[in-house]
């Protein structure tokens, strides 16, 4: 009778193919091993990030330097200090492009200021020149007042990136939108 390969016989038969399928390994002697070493992760610097992005919230305040501004009507208009004022007057004629936009509507003041601040970065470090930002004209707003409007020319002021700003052109936005200049890469 055949003899049929139970449990029983499992163990030993594992054990001898292993011995064979190692003869002739010689062990490492113990001067030569090396020890392993556990991969580390970097950790991740959640605090840093926190104050990252605390800096960049508390970057733009709602302190109102009208000194630095120049108000035209119901227009206000913004050029940094050292700017020539052709470039204002190229800026209103849509000279340059507009390489992106932001658009503030139905946000409250802190999460405008907050998406500001981010989308500013995101542009000085594509290396943008002209982004609009439309803040709306203030028609959906209790007092049918604009909201935004003087809260983010203040808050572009305060930018070294911005070179200077305008109301934009109604085909732009017009009053619920303003042009933005900011420096170039090299410049910054």
């Amino acid at each position: 009778m055949a003899k049929i390969r139970g449990d029983d016989d499992a163990p030993a038969d594992d054990a001898a193919l292993f011995r064979a399928a190692i003869r002739g390994v010689k062990p490492l002697s113990r001067g030569s091993r090396v020890p392993p070493h556990a991969s580390r992760t970097p950790p991740i610097p959640r605090q840093s990030l926190r104050d990252e992005r605390q800096a960049l919230i508390d970057s733009l305040s709602d302190f109102i330097p009208w000194d630095e501004a120049e108000e035209t009507g119901e227009e206000l208009s913004y050029l940094r200090p050292g700017m020539g004022r052709p470039t204002l007057r190229k800026l209103r004629r849509g000279f340059w492009v507009i390489q992106a936009e932001l658009d503030l509507h139905g946000m409250t003041r802190i999460e405008a200021r907050q998406q500001l601040a981010a989308f500013l970065n995101v542009c000085k470090k594509q290396g943008l020149r002209c982004v609009r930002i439309i803040h709306g004209k203030g028609l959906g707003s209790k007092n049918r007042e604009p909201v935004l409007k003087s809260k983010v020319q203040h808050w572009l002021m305060q930018r070294d990136e911005v070179l200077a700003f305008c109301q934009a052109r109604a085909v732009d936005g017009g009053g619920g939108a303003a042009l933005v200049l900011l420096k170039s890469a090299a410049k910054s």
